[in-house]
């Protein structure tokens, strides 16, 4: 790589091409727990598009593999870098471009985190609705991997929200797609088939994102049930009373319990409230007007008295930000107590009792344990697996995601496959349409130079 090295120095320059011991461990993984940390042959940051173009036209060359790598906050393995390869890393690239006000969009460069488009907007009183958890996720990374998160349930996931890129293929070419518009009948859609590719078919390096008029007025509302059935059979009837909940989620006894101990949340349940619920449901709505948010927090608990909530309770603001931001950690909560896998399963909101229930089977046979929480409004189930033997977990995540796919749904709802859910992708998909994805992969990067080993071997 010596010769190499060379080449990339002379593109980006030598502060910006790293080697051996130089790099630092965070870039030798993202954040999947059965990931294997691996150092790259040569870290990159480049700071504009020439330069990416000009270091893919080097690594196409010389049959080198290149991966993207944002944040690094990924929970799939579409992150880690091959040993022989090239990581390009965009911290230099995290430009807020333009903020255009009269469009409703921003444009971005991938290396430009949540917190700082949020922080950017709120002054121009708009907001870029889609939030996955992490607000130091890039936005290369969320394009890369379709990201979602609790509001999905009102604003849908990232691929709703992106007008257009601009993204370099493996031979240095630069496309740009979509544009400030919000529609187009023109050719291939390859703005959507970029989205959620997870690096392997383009480098983004530009994105056109939506945007919407920022809510003044927010309330959540936080509903015990005696039994998940009940949760799960009262978000369909929520989301046809017409409130337009933002967030819908629902938090099994166990994750409630562990959420609450770790990071100290007073949530003004009492104590024979928690005896009896096994599970909840929290709904969060947001309004422009104080007035109207009241009327529908008003009969969003009375509806849930009527489909059978133990209590109803309006949460404080701080304390409902607390709880909020705690299951949006529901992931590192998982990890701090050794969870041993985790699941990311998306099946229609109607399911997830069904779902559940098999989960609950499955876990006895396989003598695990499996608590979680899930994007109840739009049927993505979130599940900490526990269950140390490699083989016996095995049979359990391909069950698991059999009887999600079997009752209509797929295995990623928003994490995406990468290395970690590879197996069972290619196990269980349809075997026609995974090799529609290879030809199709062949046609952007016909040397698969592209972040080999995710999606496919």
């Amino acid at each position: 790589m010596t010769e190499i090295a060379a080449l990339l120095t002379g593109i980006v320059g030598p502060a910006n091409v790293l080697t051996g011991t130089a790099i630092k461990e965070d870039f030798t993984h993202d954040e999947a727990l059965g990931g294997t940390p691996t150092i790259p042959a040569a870290l990159v940051f480049p700071e504009t598009t020439d330069e990416v173009a000009a270091v893919l036209r080097v690594a196409n060359e010389h049959r080198i593999p290149v991966t993207a790598r944002g944040s690094g906050t990924g929970l799939s393995g579409a992150a880690i870098p091959r040993a022989e390869g090239i990581l390009l890393a965009f911290d230099r690239m995290s430009a807020i471009i333009d903020i255009d006000t009269e469009n409703h969009v921003a444009v971005v460069q991938p290396g430009v985190r949540l917190e700082q488009l949020d922080e950017v907007t709120r002054q121009h009183g708009l907001v870029y609705p889609v939030y996955p958890g992490e607000y130091s996720a890039s936005l290369g990374g969320n394009v890369a991997t379709n990201a979602g998160g609790m509001r999905a349930v009102r604003y849908g996931v990232t691929r709703h929200h992106v007008l257009g890129l601009e993204a370099v293929l493996p031979t240095g070419e630069v496309i740009r797609t979509g544009g400030k518009f919000v529609k187009a009948t023109t050719g291939y859609d390859l703005t959507q088939l970029i989205i959620g590719s997870e690096g392997t078919l383009a480098i983004v390096t530009e994105v056109i994102l939506k945007l919407y008029p920022r809510p003044a007025h927010r309330a959540t509302v936080l509903a015990p049930f005696t039994t998940l059935e009940e949760v799960t059979a009262a978000v369909p009837r929520i989301v046809d009373s017409g409130i337009g909940p933002v967030i819908l989620e629902y938090i099994d006894m166990l994750t409630m319990s562990a959420t609450c101990s770790t990071y100290g949340l007073e949530l003004g349940i009492p104590q024979e409230i928690k005896d009896t619920a096994l599970a909840y449901l929290v709904v969060m709505m947001e309004s422009s007007h104080a007035d109207r948010l009241d009327e529908d927090v008003a009969a969003l608990s009375e509806q849930l008295a009527q489909l059978g909530a133990v209590d109803v309770y309006v949460l404080p603001p701080n304390a409902a930000t607390q709880l909020i931001e705690a299951r949006e950690k529901a992931f590192w909560l998982a990890k701090a107590n050794n969870a041993d896998d985790i699941v990311d399963l998306v099946v229609p909101r109607a399911a997830i009792a069904r779902f559940m229930s098999r989960v609950s089977q499955l876990a006895a046979e396989h003598q695990a344990w499996i608590a979680g929480c899930g994007h109840a409004g739009d049927g993505n189930v979130h599940l900490a697996v526990f269950q140390p033997d490699p083989e016996v977990r095995y049979r359990l995540m391909r069950a698991l995601f059999a009887v999600g796919i079997e009752l209509g749904g797929t295995i990623s709802g928003e994490h995406g496959i990468g290395t970690e859910k590879k197996r069972y992708f290619l196990e269980l998909e349809d075997p026609v349409k995974i090799d529609l994805m290879r030809r199709i992969k062949t046609a952007f990067d016909p040397t698969g130079i592209l972040n080999p080993g995710k999606l496919f071997d």
